[in-house]
């Protein structure tokens, strides 16, 4: 049979033509060359094999970004293991969580974290804890130029798991998407061609996080297909943005991005000169920046739209009107539809919940059979749990959430699960937690607590417990005390009622 890991379409010996060009291009590093890929990969799969690593294992990484955690990533392809990255921000207690749901056999860790992390790993049986720095240093990489470069790449089938990404979940519980190498596979080839990649020319700003499926899967892949340098910057950051996006073509980022850029009269149609195209997603982006944004610069940034189990799913067109405040059309290969409760198809113009086929939808979520059932329908289709409307053209607009998620930064955060710490604080009868407009992350997290009297509480006492059971991005940037939550006839916490309460919390 053909080998079908995906490592071989990304990377491999491919790069001949290519081989003297930078692949990543970091600040204060020199640039790491498509001639240096496949060895310098090889050897990391060597460390992998030297650990004891098999097809199937996971390997858990929770780092800074760097050359050598996207060099990790795609040694894990060619060695046939599972990558699970960790966004940074989670505190201990949140990766005990998932590491002791997916088992790894090797977990890489910031260095300042292994004390904290060592009991841990010890308590669930991770066979190896190790390190790597955003400088490209760690136990990881220790005497790794003495190693093989050249493992043979193992034998994956499409359906192999190539990755798994948690996702917070409505119940509190992170689910583990399983994605295969044949979804991502696809979903990048897809991406490539329909963002018309320019093979040799294009040059990539990439200014996101590593830990996701925007920065590490779209941005990355859609690089590797066309063999294209990256200005690889550790964070996102303002100036140096404006400084690269001359030398750049191609930028992806959160709406975020773009509001910040904006504020900075530095940025202007001189800086986006060479500029082929702007991408955002992972939020949604508001008409009103698209058109500042325009205006600012002669440039419309193309929406797109997706999710940790699927990738893309929709996009607005790279020839054709990116209409504002719509996700576009779907993808080639993927099939979408509106649909009410119960998997029927809605006529055009009515809102219901959309739903997908394709080859990039997810495998399931790890270790839990009975979530993954209630998230398909019997004929198959995924239920994304957005609410979506279809125009007669089948141009895509997302109109809210059937869930309660929240969307702060280009970051998922998840009430139940932040309402389960603040009810655990003493003198704590009830909260609800919403997400309101915030005029940089899209939307912001607060709280609404209702005391039980037992003692005296203040914005302080529920936000400072948090500060080591939940990530930064999780954490409410308001709390307000009030006498009872509003509820409907059946007991239901009305939480739209909150959210227009406080709409103007960040104005």
């Amino acid at each position: 049979m053909s080998n079908n890991n995906l490592y071989l379409r990304l990377a491999g010996d491919r790069f001949r033509h290519a081989a003297e060009r930078p692949f990543l291009m970091t600040p204060g590093r020199e640039p790491l060359r498509y001639a240096e890929l496949d060895a310098a990969c090889g050897r990391l799969h060597s460390r992998l094999l030297a650990l004891g690593v098999q097809p199937g294992d996971r390997v858990m990484v929770q780092v800074d970004k760097s050359n050598e955690a996207v060099l990790l990533y795609l040694a894990c392809l060619r060695a046939g293991a599972i990558y699970i990255p960790l966004n940074t921000a989670y505190t201990p207690a949140e990766v005990e969580y998932f590491m002791g749901d997916a088992t790894p056999r090797v977990f890489v860790a910031q260095p300042a974290a292994l004390d904290a992390l060592a009991p841990i790993a010890q308590r669930i049986g991770v066979a190896h804890l190790l390190s790597l720095d955003g400088n490209g240093e760690g136990s990881l990489l220790d005497g790794l130029q003495e190693l093989d470069p050249e493992p043979d790449v193992v034998e994956r089938d499409g359906d192999d798991l190539a990755a798994i990404l948690y996702t917070s979940g409505t119940t509190g519980r992170s689910k583990g998407a399983m994605l295969s190498h044949a979804n991502l596979q696809s979903n990048a080839e897809v991406l490539h061609d329909y963002w018309q990649w320019q093979d040799g020319e294009d040059v990539l700003l990439h200014a996101l996080p590593v830990f996701h499926v925007h920065g590490l899967f779209v941005a990355l892949h859609c690089a590797l297909l066309g063999a294209s340098p990256v200005h690889f910057l550790p964070r996102f950051d303002v100036d140096s943005v404006i400084a690269l996006l001359p030398e750049s073509s191609v930028m992806m980022g959160v709406p975020t991005f773009y509001t910040r850029l904006l504020d900075n009269p530095a940025f202007d149609a001189e800086a986006c000169r060479n500029m082929r195209l702007f991408i955002a997603g992972s939020a949604p982006l508001l008409a009103e920046t698209h058109q500042a944004f325009q205006a600012r610069t002669g440039h419309r940034i193309l929406e797109r739209y997706g999710m940790t189990e699927t990738g893309m799913i929709t996009s607005n067109p790279y020839h054709g009107e990116r209409v504002a405040g719509t996700v576009g059309f779907a993808l080639p290969g993927i099939s979408v539809r509106i649909a009410d409760e119960q998997g029927r198809e809605l006529p055009r113009g009515e809102t219901g919940v959309l739903e997908l086929t394709g080859p990039n939808v997810f495998k399931g979520y790890w270790q839990m059979p009975e979530k993954t059932a209630a998230e398909f329908r019997d004929d198959g289709w995924f239920i994304t749990g957005d609410l979506a409307v279809m125009d007669e053209d089948e141009r895509v607009s997302i109109v809210g959430r059937a869930k309660d998620l929240i969307i702060s930064g280009g970051y998922n955060v998840y009430p139940k699960e932040i309402e389960g710490e603040i009810d655990a604080i003493p003198g704590v009868k009830e909260s609800a937690v919403v997400g309101v407009p915030h005029p940089d992350f899209g939307e912001g997290v607060i709280a609404v607590v209702v005391p039980d009297g037992s003692r005296q509480l203040g914005e302080g006492e529920i936000l400072k417990p948090l500060q080591n059971s939940l990530a930064r991005f999780k954490q409410p940037k308001h709390v307000y005390l009030v006498e009872e939550l509003p509820r409907n006839t059946m007991g239901k916490v009305q939480k739209a009622q909150l959210r227009e309460t406080y709409k103007d919390s960040f104005r």
